[in-house]
């Protein structure tokens, strides 16, 4: 004969089948926004070419795109910054805690199965039986058996509860890949802003020399009669000014040296980055560029958005799934007896089988509100995702157009410097000649450390325009993941 507890689950188990087939999902089923169909970043095209730099359309970007600057002490500190980084220890503990909490839910579509044991002592009332003479004396009982229910997911609200779990926790996946994006930009960026700070303050010494030898040229002048009060207050003044320009490239440079040290995990006091110079870097050729189509596929902030995004549109399944009945399956077999001894065979077996529904008949306007919401939130986080995408192109042809600027105007600099570098040249023939006195020397020198020192920052903004656009492109997480 069949147990009793296996006869009441084939009882459920048809019934089960028969009312999930006959069920639906609630909701919007997800489809991803299509890409844009704009095939161009800037107007005009993308086949862009700045001096030494030309873009590849099409190309995509490496995932470790700061190795593009072939820089081994760069490689090295990026290494330590993603391993080290207590900001993406924090995005990679919340993936994990979103993850569990998608296989928590999930938890939810099937059957739960527990177990219980009692033991108790009880006493009826006289009255329980009318009026008659049976009394029953106080008596202790005992229980053992498994339990089984299962909420049958008829209008899928459950199932949609998973599905906007496991879109969060690919938001926060998606969010993770877009934090190591920062981090690995954060360091580039740290890393060029030391370079440029020690170029600068090696051309703003030479400045300060060269100041410093006007001031004793004209005091000597002064002495023999031939310079005046003016002339030497003018090139004390000189020096003063130019003696200003130290102590803010002294203050980046600190605060690139201790940004890069709290970027790999690091106390400021505890270590000290390379003294990056711009001979460790190399300037990359051939610049990837990835097509918008795959942009919106692969960019983490937009694959963040489009998460989030389905998990809204999942939402609205969930509230959407309130509205409707809900229906509980429940089964348990117990062995009761009076005393233990007597637990655990057949005498004792009992079994109960039940079905239990809930319909919604008025909540005040509750869940049609909740419904409505999450439809309004759905909207907004489409307009988010849009808004995202088009922050993207924009960023992408800023940096195009700025690296096309950046050429521009290092090839003015480097006339403007070979132009001071010559001049420079003919002070000193005339000096040695005798046709000009030493101060035109000097102010010529000062004027091709002046060129000198605006080609180094114009250097600098190149080589971080360079990095942003491998930023702006994804830093090479494409294709898109989950």
């Amino acid at each position: 004969m069949m147990p009793p507890f296996r006869r009441a689950i084939g009882y459920l188990l048809p019934l089960a089948g028969a009312l999930l087939v006959a069920g639906c999902t609630a909701g919007p089923n997800f489809t991803p926004p299509a890409a844009p169909a704009t095939r161009h970043y800037t107007k005009g095209g993308d086949d862009i070419t700045a001096g030494a730099q030309h873009v590849v359309p099409g190309q995509r970007v490496a995932v470790e795109w700061w190795r593009a600057f072939h820089s081994p002490r760069l490689d090295r500190v990026v290494t330590m910054a993603l391993a080290g980084n207590d900001g993406l220890a924090a995005a990679r503990a919340t993936l994990a805690q979103a993850r569990a909490e998608t296989q928590a839910a999930t938890g939810a579509l099937w059957p739960h199965i527990s177990t219980a044991a009692t033991a108790g002592r009880q006493k009826y009332g006289k009255s329980l039986f009318g009026p008659s003479d049976v009394v029953i004396p106080p008596f202790t009982y005992y229980t053992a058996g498994p339990q089984v229910s299962y909420l049958l997911d008829l209008a899928g609200g459950a199932r949609r509860a998973v599905e906007e779990r496991g879109a969060l926790a690919r938001m926060r996946s998606f969010e993770a890949d877009a934090l190591r994006l920062s981090v690995t930009g954060d360091v580039v960026a740290r890393a060029f802003a030391i370079a440029s700070a020690r170029a600068e303050l090696a051309v703003i010494h030479r400045i300060v020399a060269a100041d410093r030898k006007t001031v004793s040229l004209v005091v000597e002048a002064r002495a023999a009669g031939s310079a005046t009060v003016t002339d030497l207050l003018s090139a004390e003044s000189q020096l003063a000014r130019d003696q200003t320009l130290e102590p803010p490239l002294q203050q980046q440079l600190g605060e690139a040296t201790r940004a890069l040290s709290i970027l790999t995990g690091r106390a400021p006091a505890d270590w000290q980055p390379p003294a990056f110079t711009f001979a460790d870097f190399r300037l990359p050729a051939a610049l990837p560029l990835s097509l918008p189509s795959e942009l919106v596929r692969g960019r983490p902030d937009i694959m963040a958005a489009q998460a989030r995004l389905h998990a809204a549109s999942a939402a609205i399944g969930v509230a959407a799934a309130r509205l409707y009945p809900s229906l509980t399956l429940s089964a348990d077999t117990t062995q009761q007896a009076l005393m233990v001894g007597h637990l655990f065979n057949p005498a004792a077996n009992a079994w109960a089988l039940a079905a239990g529904l809930t319909a919604p008949i008025f909540e005040g306007g509750r869940l049609r509100a909740e419904k409505r919401a999450a439809v309004a939130g759905y909207q907004a986080a489409l307009a988010d995702y849009r808004q995202t995408v088009l922050r993207s192109f924009g960023q992408v042809a800023d940096v195009l157009r700025a690296l096309v600027h950046d050429d521009q105007e290092m090839r003015a600099q480097r006339h403007a410097l070979d132009t001071a570098a010559a001049a420079l040249r003919v002070a000193r023939i005339s000096y040695r000649a005798g046709d000009t006195g030493i101060l035109s020397v000097l102010d010529a020198e000062r004027q091709y450390n002046q060129a000198d020192l605006a080609t180094t920052r114009v250097r600098a903004r190149r080589f971080q325009d360079t990095a942003l656009l491998y930023l702006a492109l994804g830093g090479g997480l494409l294709p898109a993941r989950g």
